[in-house]
C-alpha cells in the first residue's frame, strides 16, 4: 500500500502561480503513470497532466504551455508546477499512481489539495 499526499494549494489571483507537490510513501519508481486530476464542483474528474516510468509527459489541452509535470524519484514526490492560472482551474487537484505490482493492477490516490483562482 502506498499513501500519497498532496500540498501546495491555495488562493491565488488570475495570472498568478503555484507548485502542488504529491508526496508518496513508498518508491515512485514501481509506477509506470503519475498524474494529476482535478475534479471541478460539479464536473467530473479530469486528467490534467501525466507523466511515465520514461519521462513522457502528456497534458490536457487547457493547461497546455501553462503547466509543468515532473517527478524526482530520489524524493519520491510528483510536482505540477502552474503558472498563469486562470479562475477555471480551479478545483480540488489529486495525485494519482498507477501500475502493475506482483499481486495485480496498482491504482493509488492521494485526497486532493484545493486551488481557488480569484481576484
Amino acid at each position: 500500500q502506498v499513501q500519497l499526499v498532496e500540498s501546495g494549494g491555495g488562493l491565488v489571483q488570475p495570472g498568478g502561480s503555484l507548485r502542488l507537490s504529491c508526496a508518496a510513501s513508498g518508491s515512485i519508481s514501481r509506477f509506470d503513470v503519475m498524474g494529476w486530476y482535478r475534479q471541478a464542483p460539479g464536473n467530473q474528474r479530469e486528467s490534467v497532466a501525466t507523466v511515465t516510468s520514461s519521462d513522457m509527459t502528456n497534458y490536457m489541452d487547457s493547461v497546455k504551455g501553462r503547466f509543468t509535470i515532473s517527478k524526482d524519484n530520489n524524493k519520491n514526490t510528483v510536482y505540477l508546477q502552474m503558472d498563469s492560472l486562470k479562475p477555471e482551474d480551479t478545483a480540488v487537484y489529486y495525485c494519482n499512481a498507477k501500475g502493475v505490482g506482483w499481486s495485480g493492477p496498482m491504482d493509488y490516490w492521494g485526497k486532493g489539495t484545493l486551488v481557488t483562482v480569484s481576484p
